[in-house]
């Protein structure tokens, strides 16, 4: 199966290799306004192949897009000196009004993989433009809280020495400060955190939550603190979701897709537990929260509705 990644900076990049590592599709086609950038890109990532599958990276353009059965969209331009945070919004969705068209003109069948940020915001703006059309919403995915999640497990998994693999929690909302960590729905096998805590005598007190938190709230800031960018690990979140799409897992990952109302919040793209599968997202499910999350998420949610609608005429 063919993947179109659009936007071949250092997350599109990284994410082919990603595809690559993972032996996700058949053929991988990068893209960018800058084609001896992609180029090189598609050069480099495709000499990781005889050490990983048998994939085929070529650079190209749009009309390569076409038999494309997902396309990744990891392009976006980068905020000025000074610059607001609503006049950068308003310039990215020039950009991806102009990118969505020129994907959907080229190959309609292809599902939209959302990875720029903000990336709740971007996606909203990828299935508005997208259903001009004719593209339904669950066929647009963001990559959302998905990273923000596998932090989450990744910590409390050290912290009570046990496998990230086997605690299921989610972090949902948006994708940024607002995010909600839900602790209430937390379970370790199919214990809930405090039977496993008890079981192990392990004392989880708040403390703790409140240092997981900020591990996890605060994680891009740290990185892009000491290195100025993230891309390994939103590559691979982006890697897994194609895999499910292409390989029709229906996994359930907290991915963002344009929702009717979440928490109260009407016409708001946010991450919440989704069922992702061949056709895009097949499902939306809710967490047991407690009165906290749910006033946290109602928050987040609408932090991302405000965002939406500075944008005026723009969505």
């Amino acid at each position: 199966m063919k993947i179109g990644i659009v936007g071949s900076g250092m997350v599109g990049a990284t994410t082919a290799h990603a595809l690559v590592m993972r032996g996700v599709g058949r053929q991988i086609i990068l893209i960018d306004k800058d084609r001896k950038r992609a180029s090189a890109e598609a050069e480099d990532v495709s000499h990781a192949v005889p050490f990983s599958h048998p994939l085929l990276v070529t650079d190209g353009d749009y009309e390569d897009l076409k038999g494309s059965r997902l396309v990744v969209i990891s392009a976006g331009v980068s905020q000025r000196p000074g610059e607001s945070r609503l006049n950068l919004l308003k310039r990215n969705a020039a950009v991806f009004k102009e990118v969505v068209s020129r994907i959907l003109e080229n190959e309609p069948g292809a599902i939209l993989l959302v990875a720029s940020n903000p990336v709740d915001i971007m996606t909203h703006l990828t299935a508005h433009y997208a259903s001009r059309f004719g593209i339904p919403s669950h066929r647009v995915i963001g990559s959302g809280t998905t990273l923000d999640t596998a932090r989450f497990r990744t910590l409390l998994g050290s912290y009570v020495n046990t496998d990230s693999q086997h605690i299921h929690g989610y972090v949902i909302g948006e994708h940024g400060d607002s995010e909600v960590l839900t602790w209430s729905a937390l379970r370790i096998g199919a214990m809930t955190l405090d039977d496993f805590c008890n079981q192990q005598n392990i004392c989880l007190d708040s403390d703790v939550h409140k240092d997981i938190d900020d591990k996890v709230r605060n994680a891009a800031y740290r990185i892009i603190n000491g290195k100025g960018a993230t891309y390994y690990g939103v590559a691979t979140a982006l890697a897994k979701i194609a895999d499910a799409v292409l390989r029709d897992q229906r996994c359930i990952l907290t991915v963002t897709t344009p929702a009717p109302t979440v928490a109260g919040v009407s016409d708001v793209s946010v991450s919440l537990p989704r069922l992702v599968g061949g056709e895009g997202v097949l499902a939306t499910f809710q967490c047991g929260l407690d009165d906290r999350e749910q006033e946290a998420l109602q928050g987040s949610a609408r932090v991302v509705r405000q965002a939406i609608d500075e944008l005026g005429d723009d969505v």
